[in-house]
């Protein structure tokens, strides 16, 4: 389900009301591949439900990725994203960090990728403050979007 930060708060409330562990994690997912298939599983099993926050497409640029990303628009991404089993909620954020919609959110679990370690995944300070836990998943090998782009470009 692709929800907007308000609507997103309010059903997060809800299932933690209910007792339910919100895992949460961001990305751009341009080129989804087995690698982040395998990845949103791993999140997932850690929690109740799962959010995926996608950066927009200016994000993206920002990021400073090559040029032309993002291949696919946001909603396209996040259209995507949605459709996977592992993932719950989708929403865009446009900052150049998640950290805002984190502190919004709130979720009980944080989670990035294993490039990242745990002292420096943005937001984990905030979770941890409130009791929750931040993961850094290993990453599936021969996969990313970079070489998925190479070989389909033959470099």
């Amino acid at each position: 389900m692709i929800l907007d930060r308000p609507d997103l708060a309010r059903q997060l409330d809800a299932l933690r009301a209910a007792g339910r562990r919100v895992v949460f994690t961001n990305g751009c997912f341009d080129i989804v591949h087995p690698g982040h298939v395998r990845y949103l599983t791993a999140a997932r099993q850690l929690g109740d439900a799962l959010v995926v926050a996608l950066n927009t497409d200016a994000s993206v640029r920002r990021l400073g990725k090559e040029k032309g990303r993002p291949f696919n628009s946001e909603r396209d991404r996040a259209e995507v994203i949605a459709a996977l089993a592992a993932v719950d909620y989708v929403t865009l954020f446009d900052e150049d960090t998640p950290l805002e919609l984190i502190r919004a959110l709130r979720p009980d679990v944080l989670v990035k990728g294993g490039d990242w370690r745990v002292e420096d995944i943005v937001g984990g300070d905030e979770v941890l403050a409130r009791g929750g836990e931040v993961h850094s998943l290993q990453f599936a090998p021969g996969y990313s979007t970079t070489e998925l782009v190479n070989r389909i470009r033959g470099t």
